[in-house]
This record gives C-alpha cells, structure tokens and sequence, in this order.
C-alpha cells in the first residue's frame, strides 16, 4: 500500500516532509490504509445496491464520509495525531455499526473482514503494546457483542444464506490477502533490518580492524624511541673503533717504514681485534633493526624457535627507553629474574614480543602515575621474570604502583576498556594480549592489590 501514492508534492500536502525513512513509511501506509478501507467500503455497498439491500450502505457510507472527513483534516491541518486516533475510533465501531444494519454477528459473515481489519489497522497506528491492548480489547467487544446479541435481541432478518455464503468467501479470500500483505511487510522489514546488520557488522569489522591497526602503530611509535636509544650505543662503537683503527693503520704503515716488524705485527692483532667488536656490534645493530621490521610488520602465523629470555630482554629494554623518550624524567628500578633452563620455545616472537611491551609499558605507566602521587619516599620497581613449569613456561610482569580496582577487575581484557584517561589510551591492549596468548595455547592471568601494584603472569605451552 505505501506504494499507491508516492509522489513527495502528495505526501507534502499531508505534511510529510523532513521526516526518517520509518515515520514516514508508517505515516504514508496509515494514509493508504484509510484510502483503502474507504474505497474497499464504497465497493461494498455498492454491491449490496446492486443486489437488493440498499439499507445496508447506510453504516459503510457513513463510515467513509467520516473517514473521508478526517483525510481531509489531516490535509489541512497536518495534526496526525488527531487523524490516527478518528481512524482508530472508525475501525473501531465500524463493525458494530453494519451489525445493526445487516443482522448482527451471528448470522452475518460480512463483518469478518472489517473484524480482521481493525485490530490488524491498529497497528499502523499504534505502538506494540497499545495494538496489542487494543487488539484484545476488540476480541472481547466482539465476542462480548454476539453473547448478549444472542441471549438478549430479537433476532432481525437477515440477508439471504446465498449472499451469506458468497460474502463469507469473499471475506476468507481477502482476509488471506490482508495476511499475505502484512506476510511480505514483515519479512521484507526483516530483510532489511538483516541487510543492515550485516552492513553494521561489517563496518564493524572493518573499524576493528583499523583499531588493531593503530594499537600496533602506537606499539611501534613507542617502540621508536627505545630502538633509536638502542642502535646509538653499537653505533657508537663501531664509529669509534673505526676511527681507531683507522689511527691503527696509519701507525703500523710508519711502523713497517721503519722495519719495526715486531710493533706492526703488535697494532695489527689490535686492529683485528677491534675488527671482532666492529663486527659484533654491527650485527647487534642489524639485529635491532631486524627486530623493528618483524615487530611492524604483519604477522606470519608461524611459530618459529625463540629464545624467551633474550625476546623478553629485548623489550624490557626497548620499553624503558620508549617511556623514558615520551617522559625525560621518567625512571624505575628493573629487576630481572630469568631461568636459564628454558633456551628456545616455539611462539611468534612478534605476537608475544608484542604481548610484552604492552604489559610492561602499562607496568612503567602505573608506577609513573604513582610516582606522581607520592613523590617522596616512593621507588618504582617493576620485576620481569620467566620460569620453567613442566610442560609451560611462565612470564611474569610485576610492578608496585596503584593497582587496578577490583571493581573494575573483570572488564581489564575487553576490547575497548581502559582505566588510563581520554586520549592516553585505545582500550585494545590488553584485549590484543589475550587473544595472542589464547592463540598460542596460553592464558594471562592478573593478581592485584590497590596502592601495592599489579602482578601479570603468561603461561605458554613448550611445544
């Protein structure tokens, strides 16, 4: 029906302008209905002219005058409020009235569609639970109606069994119809309302994933500091014994100009010597770039055999100094307790590296913040520690700073939760962290105690 008449000048003439997409179906079917139901009403009684009964129009023509009647006032007047409740009353009545002039319930069919229209209009009208209070307020009016028609009116005549049985066909039919029709509107109301989950859950995903996306980049924007901190210091070295060697060299040339055979052979092992550390600490610079790019970039999937200690090193240092860039006075004592007997376990050493800097970076922002609040008297500490437990391991990130409330305990690892204040924290680190521990077979767990720290431990399987 909301089809029948579309054109915004019409529906602009009954003030249905500047309204969402679902007021202004349900206005624009209400006004269908209406249309409807008069020129369903007009049809009728014109049959009934037709067949002999000319008595019986009178209710179906007042009816659509009254109808008509309050199209008119919405057109007018644009009060929808004032047009929903006339129709409502209309509906309402309507089969009560042509029960006066065709013989009442009993014996007349004819009122079962306009029986069924009623309560089924209401809600075009209404909101759920008004239909729903209107629907059963109109079963009772009913069945109410034909009990005290039959124990107590003189039974009137009525139209002929033939017409009877023709207009109770005729009302089955178009009952079916009405339900077919409101069939469609409420799986193609579903269909749409799908289609729209699917698009929120998509777009869900997709902010998800930019979300994910920015937790990394901020990861590694806090790792940036820390590797610079970290690639000066082999840098360093291997400028300085370069240059040193570089004197070296020149030494040995007049050593050997002067047949000092033996002071050449002497400022030669040193040049090799120092050629050892050069090597060494440029491969501990590429090493720290190596770990940059695999930290950056997307992971893999593979577990591959890493070293735990030297991984959890690794990002206790770059942590440190990641905090110590974004706040020139921050500082803690670190504490480290690692056992040896672990060696190489099978992880994704950028998932868990990942899972790491994130807990000890939380870690040196809690003592940070308390430190703030207890200036004197007040060392931060935060402990990193691993240890072998039969078939797992176990990581641990400790720190003394104010804890986390226990009111809050049990919403610390959902997406988005954050205890840190606007604009200092995405509420997805966390969440990341134990979905990566989960994935690789683990648990993280956390213990805490407001004013004396937190305590974050990792379990992970060895094989």
């Amino acid at each position: 029906m909301g089809k029948i008449f579309n054109t915004k000048n019409f529906w602009k003439g009954f003030g249905f302008e500047n309204l969402d997409a679902e007021e202004l179906k349900k206005k624009t079917s209400a006004v269908n209905a209406a249309i409807f139901t008069i020129a369903a009403g007009i049809g009728h009684s014109m049959i009934y002219v037709f067949l002999g009964f000319p008595y019986v129009t009178i209710a179906v023509i007042g009816y659509a005058t009254c109808s008509i009647s309050s199209l008119i006032y919405l057109r007018f007047t644009h009060n929808f409020s004032i047009f929903k409740i006339a129709q409502l009353v209309l509906i309402s009545f309507f089969p009560f009235a042509t029960q006066l002039f065709i013989g009442g319930f009993i014996n007349s069919s004819v009122v079962a569609i306009a029986g069924f229209i009623a309560p089924a209009t209401a809600l075009l009208y209404a909101k759920r639970e008004s239909a729903r209070r209107y629907f059963l307020l109109f079963v009772i009016l009913m069945i109410g109606t034909a009990l005290f028609e039959h124990h107590f009116i003189e039974k009137r005549a009525t139209l002929p069994i033939s017409i009877i049985t023709s207009f109770f066909a005729i009302n089955i039919i178009s009952t079916l119809g009405i339900i077919y029709f409101l069939m469609e509107s409420f799986l193609k109301k579903q269909e749409e309302l799908s289609q729209d989950l699917r698009k929120s859950l998509e777009d869900l995903k997709a902010t998800q994933n930019q979300l994910v996306q920015s937790e990394k980049m901020a990861s590694l924007g806090e790792l940036t500091a820390g590797i610079a901190h970290e690639i000066q210091n082999p840098l360093n070295f291997v400028n300085n014994f370069s240059e040193l060697n570089s004197e070296l060299i020149e030494d040995m040339k007049t050593e050997l100009k002067a047949g000092n055979t033996e002071d050449a052979i002497a400022i030669a092992n040193n040049i090799a010597e120092n050629e050892k550390k050069i090597n060494h600490h440029g491969k501990r610079a590429d090493a720290i770039v190596k770990d940059m790019l695999q930290h950056s970039r997307s992971s893999s999937g593979q577990k591959i055999s890493t070293s735990l200690n030297a991984l959890a090193d690794e990002y206790l240092r770059l942590a440190y100094h990641g905090s110590r860039a974004k706040d020139k006075s921050f500082n803690a004592i670190l504490k480290t307790d690692y056992d040896e007997r672990i060696g190489n376990i099978n992880i994704i050493p950028q998932d868990i590296g990942r899972v790491m800097l994130n807990l000890i970076t939380n870690a040196f922002y809690a003592v940070s913040e308390r430190k703030k609040q207890n200036p004197d008297g007040y060392e931060p500490i935060v402990l990193l520690s691993t240890k072998k437990l039969n078939d797992k391991v176990e990581i641990k990130v400790k720190d003394n700073g104010n804890g986390i409330p226990q009111k809050v305990l049990d919403k610390i690892f959902q997406p988005f939760f954050t205890t840190k204040p606007t604009g200092q924290g995405t509420g997805l680190g966390l969440s990341l962290s134990y979905d990566i521990i989960k994935a690789h077979g683990g648990e993280l767990k956390v213990k805490t105690k407001e004013a004396e720290g937190a305590e974050f431990t990792i379990h992970l399987p060895v094989t």
